[in-house]
């Protein structure tokens, strides 16, 4: 009898088959009996061992140094277990709820204003005039720029006797340039920063909104015309519902960005005057790395990652909500 042969397999060789042919002899005898899934596994081991290492790591170690009384500048010391006294230490700190009112009114005044005259841009844009690409172009420059020019940039621009920003206020209101002051200014420096945030970052905003826009279909809107609609009811009852979801995500991004916002800030203001502009995240920097309360500030940084993923999850279950209608 004829030895029986093994039927020929037609088509792509199998994942495992071809990784097994492009490597060594001894190897490949151990990958042609590795199925597809594993040989899968094989390869996104690794990144998700670094991915585990760089991410989860950091968080756990975090967690386990915000009950203990540790100071990294002291590692020789005697490291004593605090049990929740770091939390309960942080939650009663007025210095920590003054920094939290000022990184909420931070965050409101941007979001508001970014969500609005992003919007507005957006919708101008969308219009297709002439030479929109150009003022496109023209308007996403601020958001190409690193924050560390943008600090630098608005410093100088707000300097009350060389900066042009003075003067573009005396020449609109007629205050005398050097009568205020916005970075040094207690009243003034909460303001400056919010208006160099929104300068830089309502193009992202922009961005969203132009492809929430762009995504409508046109048959709508002529539908709409069929009926009659006017432009005003077109708007409220095709453009915005539809645009709503885009306005929402946008929303999240600059809402997770910026209460974490720290670069721009410590650069323009460094947190002052006083504690005028001082973030959440510059308290954070100045316990961790200026006090050394490392124990301290571990605590602080779990709170406040908390607050933001479960501020974030219900916000984006309101998100799906409204995009499921």
């Amino acid at each position: 009898m004829s030895a029986i042969r093994p039927p020929i397999m037609k088509g792509p060789p199998a994942l495992a088959t071809r990784a097994a042919h492009a490597t060594p002899p001894g190897v490949a005898l151990r990958l042609r009996g590795l199925s597809d899934k594993a040989l899968a596994w094989l390869f996104v081991g690794p990144t998700m061992v670094l991915l585990l290492a760089i991410n989860i790591f950091p968080l756990v170690w975090t967690i386990k140094l915000s009950f203990t009384n540790y100071r990294a500048n002291r590692p020789n010391a005697n490291v004593i277990d605090v049990g929740i006294d770091n939390y309960v230490s942080v939650l009663t700190d007025p210095d920590i709820w003054a920094a939290m009112q000022a990184t909420a009114h931070f965050l409101f005044w941007t979001i508001t204003l970014q969500t609005l005259i992003g919007f507005t841009l957006a919708y101008l844009i969308d219009r297709k005039f002439r030479g929109h690409g150009f003022w496109t172009t023209v308007i996403l420059i601020p958001m190409m720029l690193s924050p560390a020019v943008v600090g630098n940039f608005w410093a100088f621009l707000y300097q009350p006797q060389t900066g042009l920003f003075n003067y573009a206020v005396a020449f609109l209101t007629g205050v005398p340039p050097s009568s205020f002051e916005m970075i040094g200014s207690v009243k003034l420096a909460p303001w400056a920063i919010i208006i160099v945030d929104t300068w830089m970052w309502t193009p992202y905003v922009m961005l969203i909104c132009l492809a929430g826009l762009r995504s409508i279909p046109d048959y709508i809107y002529e539908a709409a015309e069929v009926d009659r609609a006017s432009p005003w009811r077109q708007f409220w009852s095709i453009t915005l519902p539809m645009v709503l979801p885009f306005i929402m995500l946008a929303v999240l991004f600059r809402g997770i960005e910026n209460f974490k916002m720290f670069d721009m800030v410590n650069l323009l203001t460094s947190g002052g005057p006083g504690s005028a502009t001082e973030l959440a995240s510059i308290t954070l920097k100045r316990e961790a790395f200026e006090k050394w309360r490392t124990g301290y500030s571990s605590a602080f940084a779990i709170i406040l990652f908390v607050a933001v993923f479960g501020l974030a999850n219900i916000y984006v279950k309101a998100l799906n909500h409204v995009k499921s209608r």
